[in-house]
């Protein structure tokens, strides 16, 4: 395994994280946590597992690396607002289903993570900029 493509390496670790999700969301919700309080643990907690499996795994950097982790903070926060964008402005406003809306969130946002890893966060030190 260690052998196959990051594209491939990001794909296992970014179902191995959404999987974790939704175990932990469930989880959190069956111990008594209101929806808020779990979906918040259960996404920081899948986030840094994200960070930990891309960077080790995919990408094969090192873990400690402040700008690294500013950078992949930043990618979080734009597929935030991407996704954002996608449900609650560009499927209204096109007059598309919730269902659709969530598809193209699914569909757009690894997409958008993956560029912005191999283009920036992850990039080779001589040719990324520096926060």
């Amino acid at each position: 395994m260690s052998q196959a493509s990051p594209l491939l390496r990001f794909a296992l670790v970014g179902a191995a994280v959404a999987l974790a999700y939704v175990a932990l969301y469930l989880l959190f919700l069956q111990a008594g946590m209101g929806r808020g309080w779990a979906n918040a643990l259960a996404f920081g907690l899948a986030v840094a597992g994200q960070y930990v499996g891309q960077t080790l795994f995919t990408f094969r950097r090192r873990l400690i690396a402040p700008r690294q982790a500013m950078r992949f903070a930043v990618m979080i926060g734009l597929g935030l607002a991407s996704s954002a964008a996608i449900t609650g402005g560009l499927a209204p406003a096109f007059g598309l289903p919730d269902l659709a809306a969530a598809i193209a969130v699914t569909v757009i946002l690894p997409v958008q993570n993956y560029i912005l890893m191999k283009a920036w966060v992850y990039a080779a030190p001589a040719t990324c900029s520096e926060v």
